[in-house]
């Protein structure tokens, strides 16, 4: 964790650039339809999902994929629930909702990172959360909930699918996923196309205690973070400790130069090298 932290340091003066000073370091453990929002007479925003797809969840099988649960209590969960209050207090405070998640690098956990976030994201009760997969390069955000071959941003984009025909509800309150489904080889050119840009602004402005994340390919894989960027509010960078290199941070800052930067998430800070395939 400190060789990262140092590798920050350098990164931010190397780049001289006042507005990584203020980007946190938020450090976390790797883990062994159409929707209706209503507000209750109470605190807390409660869902009905007249129409999107539902899943019925296998515990087992979420808890094998590392999957975060909402009843498992662990130093784990508790990290996910102090990095989901930091992010709260920034998006709030700041006015955003629209979040991108990526890592320098395949191999540091960043899709099931986000993943998990957007459940501990889902148990505080005053939003709900749609946690999109935009790696349109190699989708698998709903591969950890499911086999079913599902419909998703691609038939959205190639055959006109209907937003309501792609959103799944994975069975956990206050979250929906909309799966990638096909992958693109011009993935960056697809993150600009209109019809495209017209789903990202319904996404972010449909419902207004809607926080929306975004999965998105590694930086330094192709130049997909970058095209998306002007349509989100903040992005947030995975490293992995023990596997991010100070070189891959350093051209990672350098590319995210002028964007604005949520924080950074050291993944499998407590030492466990296994890894989760691509990401």
């Amino acid at each position: 964790m400190e060789r990262i932290k140092q590798a920050l340091e350098r990164a931010r003066a190397e780049r001289a650039a006042a507005q990584l000073a203020d980007v946190p370091v938020l450090s976390t453990q790797k883990v062994i339809a159409q929707e209706q929002e209503t507000k209750p007479a109470g605190p807390g925003v409660q869902v009905s999902y007249t129409e999107t797809r539902s899943l019925s969840l296998d515990p087992e099988q979420l808890r094998a994929k590392r999957v975060l649960l909402n009843e498992v209590r662990s130093p784990i969960v508790d990290a996910y629930n102090v990095l989901r209050t930091r992010i709260l207090q920034r998006l709030r405070a700041n006015a955003w909702n629209a979040v991108a998640i990526t890592s320098p690098r395949p191999g540091c956990g960043k899709t099931l990172t986000s993943i998990n976030l957007a459940i501990s994201l889902a148990r505080e009760v005053n939003q709900t959360v749609l946690l999109v997969d935009l790696d349109l390069r190699r989708p698998s955000v709903i591969r950890y909930f499911t086999d079913a071959d599902l419909p998703g941003v691609s038939d959205y984009l190639l055959e006109q699918r209907e937003l309501a025909e792609i959103l799944v509800n994975p069975g956990i309150e206050r979250l929906v996923l909309l799966p990638g489904h096909s992958s693109f080889t011009n993935s960056s050119e697809m993150l600009s196309t209109p019809r495209m840009v017209r789903l990202v602004t319904e996404l972010k402005t449909r419902y207004p205690d809607r926080i929306v994340l975004f999965d998105m390919p590694p930086l330094l894989a192709g130049d997909d973070v970058l095209a998306f960027s002007p349509y989100i509010d903040a992005i947030m960078l995975v490293v992995e400790a023990g596997g991010t290199t100070r070189d891959d941070l350093r051209r990672a800052w350098n590319l995210l130069g002028g964007k604005r930067i949520l924080g950074v998430v050291l993944n499998k800070a407590d030492g466990d090298s296994s890894g989760d395939g691509y990401y």
